[in-house]
């Protein structure tokens, strides 16, 4: 559903202290599948690890092998990134899982993004980067000269993030992709998709295709369209069938983010 992607090349080599490993869950939402990220400065004792995906047996061990770890942090709350967790945190004999929202926390405090979370060689910041979920999180990591953005689902490598109310919210999202456009040459590390060389410049391909996208909403809404199904069908003329739904979820979010900027509010929108 994206147009024309940003010409920054897909990075293929990490830094030294990051590695990846892909859960084998790759779909229309997915991608190749959900990133998995260890991080371990050199020489430390403790790695961290971000988002440890679904709940796949060999997938988990495959992590557990890299550990002692410090911290299992959770970017957001969907199944394909957090499903794992309690069960890596099994595992690894009760490490702690960090998250936004309580629900997801275990043997540890919800994340809290006006602190840091240090130790082990990395100094860690938590994002407030809320739309595409309520609970959604970055974390921006430094290893000695290293600055690096995980990015979750909020901006992927490949490809644009779906915002699907009522957990997310599109206005919110607006919000957190300015905030990441201050990332500039800092390298991003999404959770699905491949890496690329500078945050700001993808959050800025974001920004770009959203206002767009809400520039066709706004004339599908004039022409009369009010409802995701009437929208998508004239905004997304040629959508793939297999993930005209994803397009119906963001389109009844555009819906709700127009309707609140106008002041008419999203209690005028026909229910899905």
């Amino acid at each position: 559903m994206g147009g024309a992607e940003p010409e920054s090349a897909e990075v293929d080599r990490l830094p030294g202290w990051v590695t990846l490993l892909r859960a084998p869950n790759p779909g229309p939402m997915t991608l190749d599948g959900t990133n998995t990220w260890i991080l371990r400065a050199p020489g430390a004792e403790y790695a961290t690890v971000i988002d440890p995906g679904p709940l796949d047996e060999g997938h988990l061990r495959r992590i557990a092998e890299h550990g002692p770890f410090q911290f299992i942090l959770i970017t957001h709350g969907h199944h394909d990134h957090v499903e794992g967790a309690d069960r890596l945190s099994d595992l690894l004999g009760g490490t702690a899982v960090l998250a936004a929202d309580p629900a997801h926390c275990r043997h540890g405090e919800p994340l809290d993004p006006r602190e840091h979370l240090g130790g082990n060689g990395l100094e860690i910041q938590v994002l407030d980067t809320p739309g595409h979920t309520r609970d959604s999180v970055c974390f921006l990591v430094e290893c000695g000269d290293d600055r690096v953005v995980f990015t979750g689902d909020t901006i992927l490598g490949r490809g644009t993030t779906v915002v699907a109310r009522p957990d997310g919210d599109l206005s919110s999202y607006l919000s957190s992709l300015e905030l990441l456009s201050a990332y500039h040459d800092v390298l991003m590390l999404p959770g699905h998709g491949p890496a690329r060389g500078d945050t700001a410049e993808r959050a800025r391909f974001y920004l770009e295709h959203r206002r767009e996208r809400l520039a066709q909403v706004r004339a599908a809404m004039a022409a009369g369209a009010r409802t995701p199904e009437a929208v998508v069908d004239l905004v997304y003329p040629d959508i793939d069938p297999n993930v005209r739904f994803a397009a119906e979820w963001s389109a009844a979010a555009q819906i709700d983010h127009l309707l609140r900027e106008s002041g008419t509010g999203p209690d005028r929108l026909d229910p899905p």
